[in-house]
């Protein structure tokens, strides 16, 4: 179907009509309530443009296995007739586990089809030494596990987030010698699907993070934009027209590898090295306060705040020059900046980074908005989650919704 030029485009998916589409027509049905909310079926042929009796059969399959449930009848103000009857995603229809392999901490999670975390177990640490973090890693996808009971049966994968090079940018920690150096021989996927039977999926930990925000948070409304999260490094992912992009090599949106230039044209680092928040720890151990104080509230208190000040002085201007760099290289609607600090903090960071922006030329470029990222801590666990449900359940080669001219 040819599309109007001239019309707004809207977050829809597009399904097809043709004999041996089912499991892909049903997948797009599964995919537009995902990130529409329940619905009646006329509003999902509507959305789909597939027939009304096409998805009269698929929801009526779907109910049968388990995967859609009907929610009680509601009427539209202003409308006649019968109530209609909204159709939902089944919490207990399917599960994944979600696996997050940090610099600082260990998130193993079990997630519904419905996108909420039923279990989790965590385990923090100075860094990641392999040796002890793949045991306590099996213990504890054991524990997720079992939690769920006889629901187990209905995990349809692990989703692993992890960086790329976990074994990278030793000098930034207090490790000792060679302590990281073992991850440069390591597939953290191929190990952990020696711990199980279950498939198992794999993604940068940003770009994970991303696919949450994506699927759960602010990308159900931008259709193109570029995800920060502020962590121990700071880092990113790339949605392009409704779309995950991960590259290549995985590494779309690795916004922490940004080359800085500091006065005089000298080169300043990385952008990590100024906006990542183990930089704020090691200010706050210099002043003699535990740094996980960085990642809380306390970091915005009146005790700490200088501390925090003087970070965003720096991370600040240095992110707004990422950004428009970025901006004027890829068109972006928006920059959505989450990350594991304190939500004030959080979005202090975000102010000052759009005020800074102010100062750049636009000619020639679009300024993005800059929006609050709405998962959170948890996006890359997250994110793990829903990369099994994604490759089971979504739509092949078609994991988000297409434009539609409306």
């Amino acid at each position: 179907m040819s599309e109007r030029p001239a019309r707004k485009a809207s977050m829809q998916s597009v399904g097809s009509n043709q004999l041996g589409m089912r499991q892909f027509n049903e997948r797009i049905v599964l995919q537009a309530i995902r990130l529409h909310g329940a619905l009646p079926k006329a509003d999902i042929a509507r959305m789909t443009r597939l027939s009304m009796q096409t998805v009269s059969l698929i929801v009526d399959h779907l109910i049968e296995d388990g995967l859609l449930a009907k929610e009680p009848r509601s009427r539209v103000r202003g409308r006649i007739g019968q109530p209609s009857v909204p159709i939902s995603l089944r919490a207990d229809g399917a599960f994944s586990i979600g696996v997050k392999v940090g610099r600082r901490s260990l998130d193993v999670l079990s997630m519904d089809f419905a996108g909420n975390v039923r279990t989790r177990e965590t385990l923090e640490y100075p860094y990641p030494d392999p040796h002890t973090l793949f045991p306590a890693l099996e213990e504890r996808l054991a524990r997720v596990t079992a939690a769920l009971g006889d629901d187990a049966l209905k995990i349809a994968g692990i989703g692993v987030a992890a960086p790329l090079w976990l074994g990278g940018w030793r000098d930034f920690f207090d490790t000792p010698p060679d302590a990281l150096a073992a991850w440069n021989d390591i597939d953290i996927r191929a190990r952990i699907e020696a711990m199980t039977a279950l498939p198992v999926e794999f993604a940068k930990d940003t770009t994970a993070a991303c696919a949450a925000e994506l699927v759960m948070g602010q990308g159900r409304g931008i259709r193109n934009f570029l995800y920060l999260f502020i962590g121990t490094f700071i880092g990113g992912g790339l949605v392009i027209d409704g779309r995950l992009h991960a590259g290549p090599g995985g590494n779309a949106g690795a916004i922490g590898s940004l080359p800085l230039i500091g006065s005089k044209g000298k080169r300043a680092g990385q952008l990590l090295n100024t906006a990542s928040v183990y930089v704020l720890e090691k200010a706050f151990a210099a002043a003699g306060v535990p740094a996980e104080a960085a990642h809380d509230e306390r970091a915005w208190s009146t005790e700490l705040r200088a501390l925090s000040e003087a970070w965003m002085r720096e991370t600040c201007p240095a992110l707004a020059t990422a950004i428009a760099s970025s901006a004027a290289l890829l068109d972006l609607e928006a920059v959505v900046i989450d990350g594991e600090i304190d939500r004030a903090l959080l979005r202090e960071v975000i102010s000052r980074s759009d005020d800074a922006l102010a100062a750049f030329d636009w000619q020639g470029m679009t300024r993005p908005r800059l929006v609050e990222g709405q998962i959170g801590p948890d996006a890359r666990a997250m994110g793990g989650a829903i990369l099994p449900l994604y490759a089971h359940f979504a739509p092949k080669h078609e994991l988000f919704l297409k434009p539609l001219e409306t």
